[in-house]
């Protein structure tokens, strides 16, 4: 009985290591959230946290993952998106801290001004519901579109009530936008997803937004039930306080301070 005990006590024991030793495993998505999660993790190496970090495509699998328990955190939502995939899907997470506001921009590769932009000219916007909101922000802010009375972030072009140049919308997945940019006349971009692509100038934007869309930047979201893991305190408090990790976001964002901020020093 006696050995049996023991035995137990010892598988218990390995099994707690086990545990202890399983890497943080953090989705992101390509482009400076993955990039700057990288650097992030090489130096938790060097601190004795193991992190895997894991790249998907798109903005649907990573929550999917999470939600799953198939990661511990992601990193490329910002909070409203958050609160809108757990509205749809019955998702329990926590915004845990905050990390990149990426500046929304509209980009031509076709006009150099919004008054240049035809009669029935083609905008490409992002097709989820909230990043499409912001986009339609940015537009009425151009004086293109007008929306209805407080819609806010959560508007869609069902929403535009005043339409004056007809324009055409094309909803895209928002990391592909940076690919159609050059096939219609206006596009609503991310800075970072066309640093990494390379086509074409990120700061050559029409017009950006700043510091008012504080509340879009990109949170580090765990599941409610984990989020004072110790690993992912630690994880963030390496990324927020590690040049390596500021010097490559600067980097990933072209090095232009128009293009991005740094949400947990931003006042």
């Amino acid at each position: 009985m006696k050995l049996k005990s023991l035995a137990l006590a010892a598988l218990l024991s390995i099994g707690a290591v086990a545990a202890q030793a399983a890497p943080l495993k953090v989705g992101v998505v390509p482009g400076a959230y993955g990039d700057a999660a990288n650097v992030a993790a090489e130096e938790a190496k060097t601190q004795g946290l193991d992190v895997e970090v894991i790249e998907f495509s798109d903005w649907t699998t990573p929550n999917v993952a999470l939600a799953s328990g198939d990661i511990d955190l992601n990193f490329f939502q910002h909070v409203p998106f958050m609160e809108n995939a757990e509205k749809q899907t019955g998702y329990k997470f926590a915004a845990v801290s905050p990390g990149i506001l990426a500046n929304l921009g509209l980009y031509s590769l076709k006009h150099k001004s919004f008054d240049e932009i035809p009669d029935g000219g083609s905008v490409a916007i992002a097709n989820d519901p909230v990043n499409q909101g912001r986009g339609l922000l940015l537009l009425q802010k151009a004086g293109l579109i007008k929306l209805k009375d407080d819609v806010g972030f959560l508007g869609s072009v069902d929403d535009i009530t005043e339409n004056p140049k007809h324009l055409k919308f094309t909803e895209v997945e928002g990391p592909q936008l940076v690919r159609i940019t050059g096939d219609v006349d206006l596009a609503q971009g991310y800075p970072h997803f066309i640093v990494a692509a390379g086509t074409f100038d990120p700061t050559s934007g029409l017009l950006y937004s700043g510091i008012e869309d504080k509340q879009f930047a990109v949170n580090f979201v765990s599941r409610d039930d984990n989020k004072d893991d110790p690993r992912i305190a630690q994880f963030i408090q390496i990324f927020q306080n590690s040049q390596a990790v500021k010097d490559q976001i600067d980097s990933s964002f072209a090095h232009s301070d128009k293009l991005y901020i740094l949400a947990w020093e931003a006042k």
